[in-house]
């Protein structure tokens, strides 16, 4: 499964708790631009309303050979394919202050449209500069000892 859109900065904002695999109900249009790679989850974000799970802001562009179609808001709201049980855990988290829910990745698995999402609890400012320095600690040492084999 290779993702078709990643969100990078939702790992850098967020400890990422949980993890779930949702369907996501498009128009025909809409998977015909996300095979062409017209998507962006930076933004997006996951409310629970009524015990069904939504998409906010997650743009998703006009196919560009649409024709005779009208067209549709990009960034219009769309909802998750969950179970009950999903949705009733991720209410549980949600109830912790802090703790959001965002789109982490979407991909295509045998033909179908999945997003994962994630239950998230914010990052401090000084929790984001601990984690750059990790990366930059993790990639000298990787450095290092790719240097020393030679």
């Amino acid at each position: 499964m290779e993702a078709i859109a990643v969100n990078r900065k939702a790992r850098h904002d967020y400890f990422i708790l949980e993890k779930y695999e949702a369907g996501i109900s498009l128009l025909g249009y809409e998977v015909k631009s996300i095979r062409e790679g017209k998507v962006n989850l930076r933004d997006g974000f996951v409310r629970i309303l009524k015990g069904e799970a939504f998409l906010f802001n997650c743009h998703i562009s006009p196919y560009s050979r649409i024709q005779g179609y009208e067209e549709v808001d990009p960034v219009r709201t769309r909802k998750l394919l969950l179970n009950r049980r999903e949705i009733e855990s991720l209410t549980v988290g949600l109830n912790r202050k802090g703790n959001t829910i965002i789109p982490l990745s979407l991909y295509f698995k045998r033909g179908k449209v999945k997003v994962e999402i994630g239950l998230g609890q914010g990052k401090k400012l000084y929790d984001k500069r601990q984690s750059i320095k990790k990366k930059m600690h993790d990639r000298e040492t990787q450095q290092a000892i790719k240097h020393h084999r030679r």
